[in-house]
């Protein structure tokens, strides 16, 4: 049984990604009684899928650990995973949280020394990698998950493979009889901040993403080259498992336009400059890699990330919205379109395609659980009808790393702000 004591205040954080730790972590070193609600077995969301940072290039290990670390030492916050919030009732200062937490199977007795994931051989599309790959029925999600414990899939409760599972386990950690709890939380302000979804590129029918198997999206990308990921970090093609080296990535790919996402997603044109690096790095001047950009929007700090991809003679730019996606005999996909510095016509082969597919909220408007002011995208807008309830991140807008991170630190001043009123 879950055991946690809130009163209103208590202030609830909704979603574990970067910006929902940033918010907790910070409302909980000022000495706010904080709990971290996240959906997911694990805390660190979209970011703990990427492969690298832009602009410094540096694994997202780096900021996870130093979050995991401040967690550990801090007894004023209190997480729960596999925890989804189902209703909000109540007014600032007062509300009422219902939680519905999903059966993990597997206690804190887990050591994740993960001999029931040896024993047990069915196998499911990986979430964590975008189902490029494989996971077990017992499995730890990531290398950085934390909590650092099995979760035993429920599809195969009530099988041979559970009791297999169970029986492995030296511990005594796995419960299977383990079922689904509800949570009755008071809470005088609520961090909504449960980040962001890919758009889906399968809306985007004339690049085939849902018909040719080497036409993928940006994050499916971060997965491939991520060592830890599902090809050990070799950029191989999904169809044949061959070397891609001549690499084409499609800019505002949904993005930007009236008929899929209006607005800008700010990050895609540096994810696909980021990129481009992971290439060169790989293999140096064997590859080439082709950005097709309406335009790159690359402000402040950034301008001179994009001067040094810019200056790669293996980098090369073509200012075009490509029109089509059609595929050889070879399953090698052609662009066409055309190239507006010139209005010349290409048809132009590659034998991968990235499409830098946009950002939009996580949660779509028929799915919050309380009536909150929202933009036609679906973002969480600043407004006073929201009473105590404050988007921290991406929840709030589109956003990269860096922006998310400073706006759920002002979510959180804006939540103690509130609670403190209420102890006045």
């Amino acid at each position: 049984m879950v055991d946690v004591v809130a009163t209103n205040e208590t202030i609830i954080v909704v979603g574990g990604g970067i910006s929902g730790m940033t918010a907790a972590l910070e409302a909980a070193e000022v000495g706010k009684q904080v709990i971290l609600l996240e959906k997911r077995p694990y805390l660190g969301g979209r970011v703990s899928q990427l492969y690298k940072y832009f602009p410094k290039m540096c694994h997202p290990v780096c900021g996870q650990e130093i979050n995991q670390r401040r967690i550990k030492g801090n007894n004023n916050l209190t997480i729960l995973t596999m925890a989804e919030v189902t209703e909000i009732t109540g007014d600032t200062g007062d509300y009422t949280v219902n939680v519905k937490i999903s059966p993990r199977y597997v206690t804190s007795d887990c050591t994740a020394c993960g001999e029931c994931e040896k024993v047990v051989e069915t196998e499911f599309d990986d979430e964590f990698n975008y189902n490029l790959g494989k996971r077990k029925g017992a499995y730890i999600p990531n290398k950085m998950a934390f909590p650092q414990t099995y979760v035993i899939d429920p599809a195969i409760i009530g099988t041979d493979e559970a009791d297999k599972a169970k029986e492995a386990c030296k511990y005594g950690a796995i419960d299977l009889d383990m079922g689904e709890e509800t949570l009755e939380l008071k809470a005088g302000s609520i961090i909504w901040s449960t980040g962001w979804k890919p758009y889906d590129a399968n809306k985007i029918q004339p690049y085939g993403y849902d018909r040719f198997e080497n036409v993928i999206t940006n994050v499916e990308f971060e997965r491939l080259m991520d060592p830890h990921g599902p090809t050990g970090g070799k950029l191989l093609r999904p169809s044949d498992g061959a070397e891609a080296k001549n690499i084409a990535f499609i800019q505002c790919a949904g993005s930007r336009d009236i008929n899929h996402l209006k607005h800008c997603s700010r990050f895609c044109c540096m994810a696909s400059l980021k990129q481009t690096r992971y290439v060169a790095e790989k293999y140096g001047d064997d590859a080439k890699s082709t950005i097709y950009y309406i335009d790159i929007r690359s402000i402040d700090r950034f301008e001179n990330f994009y001067n040094d991809v810019k200056s790669n003679e293996n980098v090369e730019f073509i200012k075009s919205k490509v029109a089509s996606i059609e595929q050889d005999e070879n399953k090698n996909p052609v662009l066409r379109g055309v190239n507006t510095e010139g209005a010349v016509r290409y048809a132009n082969t590659h034998d991968l395609v990235v499409l830098a597919v946009g950002m939009e909220p996580s949660v779509d408007v028929s799915e919050f659980p309380v009536k909150l002011v929202l933009n036609e995208e679906g973002f969480i807008q600043n407004d006073e009808a929201n009473g105590g309830i404050f988007a921290g991140g991406t929840s709030a807008d589109a956003y990269d790393v860096n922006r998310a991170v400073q706006h759920a630190t002002a979510a959180a001043l804006r939540a103690v702000q509130v609670v403190n009123n209420i102890s006045k």
